[in-house]
């Protein structure tokens, strides 16, 4: 028969393992970001996306053209930063809102991107200037536009 001791430890463990369990599943996706240690711009967008209950890695590189060129992402949608989420590329900075509803609607592509640094995207902050974010390397070819902001 177990100790008094040795229940409330036992107790204690299976506590301490469901609480892991409830904040593991509390957690938003996973994203791993790629970029320039001394972009501010960048830190900026991972913040959005941590804001938005995304789970943030990051991985600062001297050079992210290797990441772009390695998965995919056409050069004439080059931005500062290159990130990988379940499987697609989100290239630059696209809004949270627009990664969430590309996870809910999985489309056959290799992404989303939003090419250059409008002023007004998430991380650069700077209102009024309207943009695209892109669906890109679909099946059908071609880039697509997926939001207007």
């Amino acid at each position: 028969m177990l100790g008094a001791a040795t229940r409330r430890g036992a107790l204690l463990l299976a506590a301490l393992t469901a609480a892991g369990a409830v904040r593991a599943a509390a957690a938003g996706p996973r994203i791993e970001v790629w970029r320039d240690p001394g972009c501010g711009c960048c830190g900026a967008w991972a913040r959005h996306m941590r804001q938005a209950g995304f789970e943030v890695v990051v991985h600062e590189v001297e050079d992210v053209a290797p990441v772009k060129r390695a998965n995919g992402v056409p050069e004439a949608l080059w931005s500062c930063h290159t990130a990988i989420v379940a499987g697609y590329v989100v290239e630059g900075h696209v809004p949270a809102a627009d990664v969430r509803r590309l996870l809910a609607e999985r489309p056959p592509a290799r992404g989303l991107a939003v090419p250059g640094m409008p002023p007004s995207a998430p991380g650069m902050d700077i209102p009024g200037t309207p943009y695209d974010v892109l669906l890109f390397g679909g099946s059908g070819g071609g880039d697509r536009v997926f939001a207007r902001h």
